[in-house]
């Protein structure tokens, strides 16, 4: 896997506003029950937004590189064995590269710019 790409985490807002007053966080409840934290490429994240996220606005997608996390960032099969990552270490404010607002809309969630995704494939 590429080292520097991104790859993408989904919040709820009070989620996220608890990594950002703790400093760190061990996830969704999903993430905890797991134990690790669920994470998706950009060709992944509308898929993951649909399918776990369907009616729920004000959600806050975040940005880290695969390099930030280390060797705690481990590729394993997941839907229809397509291999997704999950970070086995709690994530940290200063993972994130960046952070965009991923509104609700009538055909589904509202993804930032494509530049944003330089992985994502047409």
């Amino acid at each position: 896997m590429n080292m520097t790409m991104l790859i993408f985490k989904i919040f709820r807002r009070p989620e996220w506003n608890h990594l950002r007053d703790a400093g760190e966080t061990l996830g969704a409840p999903i993430d905890r029950a797991d134990g690790y934290i669920h994470f998706s490429t950009a060709a992944q994240v509308a898929e993951t937004a649909a399918k776990h996220f369907t009616d729920i606005s004000d959600l806050v997608l975040v940005a880290v590189t695969v390099e930030a996390l280390g060797p705690d960032l481990k590729w394993e099969a997941s839907r229809g064995g397509a291999l997704f990552p999950h970070l086995y270490r709690a994530m940290r404010m200063g993972d994130v590269v960046w952070d965009k607002a991923l509104p609700l809309g009538a055909t589904g969630h509202i993804f930032p710019e494509a530049h944003m995704f330089p992985e994502a494939k047409a």
